[in-house]
């Protein structure tokens, strides 16, 4: 059986991955994001507090996906919860970094101006600093979000949701005829979905980000 077969004889069980995939990342991507902007903003102005936060959310990356996964299932099981917690966890440092790097790219004149026209610091940070620092803070999701493609991958290993299930599945009956398509259609599934996702947020930047302060 060729690949284009393959494809034709399997593709509703790919879309259910895909669909999977997509879903668990896009939710991981939303809790990173809220966490990771959270820590920004709690931090950006203390510079010991900021590289204490910077180092944490680092250090989550230097933990191979494989063996988080495996150090969580004893703790949480199988399934969609130890996927979604390393995938949050792996996906911090580029938020919570560049939230740090945009909030304290805001012009201070700026602050001081809505400060001058009698803005609560709340509302200085929702409509002045957040705003301008936006387009560090979605180059951040972006990275995150195409790190956590692959990695979402690996949660097969603990019986999670996506197209890691299809990659496991060619990789544990090599030497069968239809190994090979398993473990590339899974592979160009997490390509195009991480194309796609990329495209979505630069649109998002298109509506979001005001022409004045694109990149």
């Amino acid at each position: 059986m060729n690949f284009l077969e393959y494809l034709g004889s399997r593709y509703q069980q790919l879309l259910f991955d895909a669909y999977q995939h997509a879903s668990v990342v896009f939710q991981c991507m939303v809790a990173a994001t809220l966490i990771g902007v959270l820590i920004g903003v709690a931090t950006y102005r203390v510079d010991w507090a900021a590289n204490l936060a910077t180092m944490t959310t680092s250090s989550f990356l230097t933990v191979p996906s494989l063996a988080m996964i495996g150090l969580l299932i004893p703790v949480v099981g199988l399934g969609v919860p130890p996927t979604v917690i390393a995938l949050t966890l792996y996906g911090l440092l580029p938020i919570v970094r560049n939230s740090v790097v945009g909030l304290r790219g805001v012009d201070p004149s700026l602050v001081d101006a809505a400060k001058g026209i009698g803005m609560s610091g709340p509302m200085r940070l929702a409509r002045v600093e957040l705003p301008l620092a936006w387009p560090p803070i979605l180059t951040g999701i972006r990275i995150s979000t195409q790190m956590l493609m692959g990695i979402a991958a690996i949660a097969a290993y603990a019986s999670g949701p996506g197209l890691g299930n299809e990659i496991f599945r060619g990789i544990s009956s090599l030497g069968s005829k239809n190994a090979l398509n398993q473990v590339l259609s899974g592979t160009l599934g997490i390509i195009v979905l991480a194309l796609l996702f990329d495209a979505a947020y630069v649109l998002l930047g298109r509506l979001t980000i005001p022409r004045g302060i694109r990149a």
